[in-house]
């Protein structure tokens, strides 16, 4: 019988796991006086920019007191919905800017249902929708920063999770690059034990998986990940035994059903207990909320750039003939072309000469990008390069034919070499934007693409939404993956 190495640990491993231990402390520590500060900030910067307008001569005093006599209920809501949501967990597992907002959207909410429910009465509900902004703002790049800084303490001193795979086929490929992938969670992928025979492409074959043991131990492994969704369930009970006896962690890889089932509903009334599958569009009080949301913040927009609108709209009249906007047929929901707006930036002459383009193709998958493409004009060039030729589909968006956020909708000629899979992305209304403008944009191979539309579709939130507004911006500025 085996016994339990963890019961009698050498002083040297038990040094390690206190250390651990101690950096979760001091993370979740970090985090937690991070989060206050930055909700404490939010209330007193909201409140002082209210006193201001009053009586400059008070506001500082003002403003201090009721900050003082309100954060404490604010910041323990926002705590546990922030525990709630991950967000101090490990770097790896912490969700990112789409879960901060909606917790603190959800805080607001509480917070303001309880002061009503006490009796309060506002003349203004300027406190609450206020905090919400600046708190959105002050948290997350506290945030951002405490990652930068830990990651790169992290890096220098050469911290990776030392991990093995198991499983077998092209699983254990896809888990290991997406893992080595990350930049949040360094990992030191090890090799792999297959349970089947496979071709070696890289990774390096470690043993057979009666040879656990002798792997843990040898490469000093720190946990194993399961990457195969037919994983035999008595070899699985085996081997977390065999790695919790170790110390070892056991993760597993999810596999496309279990991603699907966390929006599988409960079906009542059957003898077997059956789950459905609803396809992911967005209806009933979703997409009321989205629809809201994409009236608003397109009409604000408007209101805010149509000076800069104006401008491109005369650059680009004046850079070669031709009409300013350009209407590019595009499938939308379901397939159902529209006529998808954007300022003019190729010469007129240009749909014409794309037959004879096409052997210059830089793109792969469906896409058609040529990166000095000859028919684009200078003017075009520029708005091409930011994205600026995109600011009309704001009408679009008015219109019920697009939404701030999804999809990006193809063109007719990309539409029809997809295949079937890729045409999921179409079940709801093509975005301006989408994961495909922060997660690399033209860097991607085009199947990696249709499967951030996919993750979007799945992981959806007003949260989520903001989150790539927002880094919509900086991705575009810096032009990553631009052509």
């Amino acid at each position: 019988m085996h016994s339990d190495i963890r019961r009698k640990r050498p002083p040297a491993l038990s040094f390690l796991l206190r250390a651990e231990t101690l950096r979760q402390f001091l993370r979740v520590s970090t985090l937690l006086v991070l989060d206050f500060a930055g909700l404490f900030a939010a209330i007193f910067s909201a409140l002082m920019l209210k006193a201001a307008l009053r009586d400059p001569n008070l506001a500082w005093h003002e403003s201090l007191g009721e900050t003082r006599d309100t954060v404490a209920l604010a910041y323990l809501v926002t705590v546990l919905l922030f525990a709630r949501s991950g967000l101090y967990a490990s770097r790896e597992q912490r969700p990112g800017l789409s879960k901060i907002i909606s917790s603190l959207f959800q805080a607001t909410v509480v917070v303001l249902v309880f002061a009503l429910a006490n009796g309060e009465r506002y003349s203004s509900y300027y406190i609450f929708y206020g905090t919400l902004g600046m708190a959105v703002a002050y948290i997350s790049a506290a945030r951002w920063v405490f990652d930068r800084i830990t990651g790169l303490l992290l890096d220098k001193a050469g911290y990776r999770r030392r991990a093995v795979l198991v499983g077998s086929g092209r699983h254990i490929d896809a888990v290991a690059h997406a893992l080595t992938a990350s930049v949040n969670a360094p990992v030191d992928m090890l090799g792999f034990i297959s349970l089947t025979p496979r071709p070696d492409n890289g990774l390096r074959r470690l043993g057979e998986i009666g040879q656990l043991p002798q792997v843990l131990q040898a490469h000093n492994v720190q946990e194993v990940i399961i990457a195969d969704p037919d994983f035999p369930e008595d070899v699985a009970v085996e081997l977390v035994d065999q790695c919790h006896r170790r110390g070892v962690a056991v993760r597993i890889a999810p596999s496309t059903m279990e991603i699907l089932v966390h929006r599988a509903e409960f079906v009542p009334g059957s003898s077997v207990p059956l789950f459905e599958l609803r396809p992911p569009v967005f209806e009933g009080f979703d997409f009321l909320l989205k629809r809201t949301f994409d009236f608003v913040v397109s009409n604000l927009l408007l209101v805010v750039l149509s000076p800069l609108m104006l401008v491109l709209a005369v650059a680009v009249a004046i850079s070669s003939p031709g009409s300013v906007l350009y209407r590019s047929i595009r499938p939308g929901v379901l397939g159902e072309p529209f006529a998808c707006l954007k300022f003019r930036t190729m010469y007129s002459d240009a749909d014409q000469r794309q037959a004879d383009m096409e052997s210059l193709n830089e793109a792969n998958g469906a896409l058609f990008k040529i990166r000095h493409d000859p028919r684009m004009t200078p003017v075009g060039r520029f708005l091409r390069r930011y994205s600026l030729d995109e600011l009309p589909q704001l009408f679009n968006v008015l219109r019920g034919q697009m939404s701030l956020v999804g999809p990006r909708p193809l063109p007719l000629r990309d539409y029809e070499r997809l295949e079937e899979w890729h045409k999921k992305r179409y079940l709801v209304l093509p975005g301006i934007t989408g994961l495909w403008q922060v997660s690399g944009r033209s860097e991607l191979d085009f199947d990696d693409l249709v499967r951030l539309d996919f993750l979007y579709l799945e992981r959806w939130s007003i949260g989520l939404d903001l989150s790539i507004l927002i880094k919509t911006l900086p991705a575009v500025l810096l032009r990553r993956g631009a052509f």
